[in-house]
């Protein structure tokens, strides 16, 4: 039976498990520190030369698989501005009310009863798309003018001297305005049918080839707040002029662009503001914001297309937005007409940009750019924004260290 070997005195003595593992713990964090530094210098050359290949720099950085390229950081100026469907036409639309009964050139008519029920005859209408200035004649009923006077308030009653009310100074303006009486002879914003009314009156009834009165029969004017343009005509010439019926349709002769705006852009567009105006030609001239509605309205939904693929019965609310053309001539005589409209609704001057797209999302909230340092090194920069140009693609940005001709990371193609 072979004994266990001895140990011999110059020997070292075996190591129990419990020293091995003492010694083995002093050796790691060596080991450890040593990996560390292997890591962080893998990182610091990954970080350093971003590219790897030739080719990839000339095609750009390649971030988790993902193409990117580089875009340089600007100062320039910029521009907010919203582009709309639109609709050219004129400003206002009006309608002419017959209350002229029988030949009321001669007769002084405090309207009643038989001769309300006698209707005259229509001897004169005017045309679609005539021009009817304060003076002229609108139509004639049974051979007697009914001539165009401005103002907002209706005719109502028949006018005579000692009168007074806002129907009567609208008349005195008027009669002023034609070059009837002087300003001096008679305020035009005098309230009171005087001799003076009655002799101005006259002479405008002379003008007309009427009957001098130097009253203002009912149905003798129609009064209405500016020139018009005659858009449709409802009665025919030698129909009976009924007392109460619409005669035709209106509008001024102002040009104007209505913009139905979604009521959830109503804070990005201002009385004021520039537009440029895009026309069915492609020509394109200037404007100005003068409306902005306050009411949102939703369009009429009661279609009764059979062919409508919308069902829901409802449409996206809407405020109207009003554009008065800057060179009204330029825009010719189209009425209903669609063109684009864009709205100006800030500028900036001199201010640093990058593309929209350069902005990386922040998990606890804002934006930074991906900078490319001069050594090459990628680093991020917050930034606060500020004005989005959506027509170059491009935002305003502040950031500490951010300037003017570096370079900033974006999603390539």
């Amino acid at each position: 039976m072979t004994s266990a070997p001895s140990q011999t005195s110059g020997a070292p003595p075996l190591l129990s498990d419990t020293a091995a593992d003492r010694r083995r713990r002093r050796k790691a964090p060596w080991v450890i520190a040593t990996v560390a530094v292997l890591v962080v210098a893998g990182v610091a050359v990954a970080i350093a030369d971003p590219f790897s290949s030739k080719e990839a720099a000339r095609s750009g950085v390649l971030d988790n698989s993902y193409p990117t390229s580089l875009a340089t950081v600007t100062r320039q100026d910029l521009t907010s501005q919203t582009q709309l469907p639109a609709t050219l036409g004129y400003a206002g639309s009006y309608t002419a009310v017959n209350q002229a009964v029988g030949a009321i050139a001669s007769v002084i008519s405090t309207t009643p009863s038989s001769a309300a029920s006698s209707a005259g005859t229509f001897t004169s209408l005017p045309a679609v798309g005539q021009l009817i200035s304060q003076g002229q004649v609108l139509y004639q009923v049974s051979g007697a003018p009914v001539v165009l006077l401005y103002g907002s308030t209706p005719a109502y009653r028949a006018l005579s001297e000692g009168m007074t009310g806002a129907d009567v100074t609208q008349l005195n303006a008027d009669l002023v305005a034609l070059g009837y009486v002087t300003s001096s002879e008679l305020s035009p914003t005098s309230d009171y049918f005087s001799y003076e009314t009655f002799y101005a009156l006259e002479r405008l009834q002379v003008a007309l080839g009427e009957t001098e009165t130097g009253t203002l029969a009912l149905g003798q004017a129609v009064f209405l707040p500016t020139a018009v343009l005659v858009t449709s005509v409802t009665d025919t010439l030698g129909g009976p002029a009924q007392s109460g019926a619409t005669v035709l349709a209106a509008t001024s002769t102002a040009r104007q662009v209505d913009i139905a705006l979604d009521a959830s852009q109503q804070s990005e567009v201002s009385v004021g503001d520039k537009v440029a105006i895009t026309l069915p030609n492609n020509q394109s001239t200037p404007g100005v914001v003068t409306s902005v509605g306050t009411v949102a309205t939703a369009a009429s939904s009661n279609s009764s297309s059979a062919s409508s693929s919308s069902s829901s019965g409802s449409s996206t609310p809407t405020i109207t937005v009003l554009v008065t053309p800057t060179d009204p001539a330029a825009t010719g005589t189209w009425d209903q007409a669609p063109v684009n409209v864009t709205i100006t609704s800030a500028t900036v001057s001199n201010v640093l940009a990058v593309p929209v797209n350069a902005l990386v999302a922040l998990s606890g909230g804002g934006y930074s750019v991906e900078v490319i340092g001069t050594n090459g090194l990628h680093h991020l920069v917050s930034v606060s924004l500020g004005l989005f140009d959506d027509a170059q693609g491009l935002v305003q940005v502040t950031g500490s260290g951010l300037a003017a001709g570096q370079h900033v990371v974006v999603p390539g193609s």
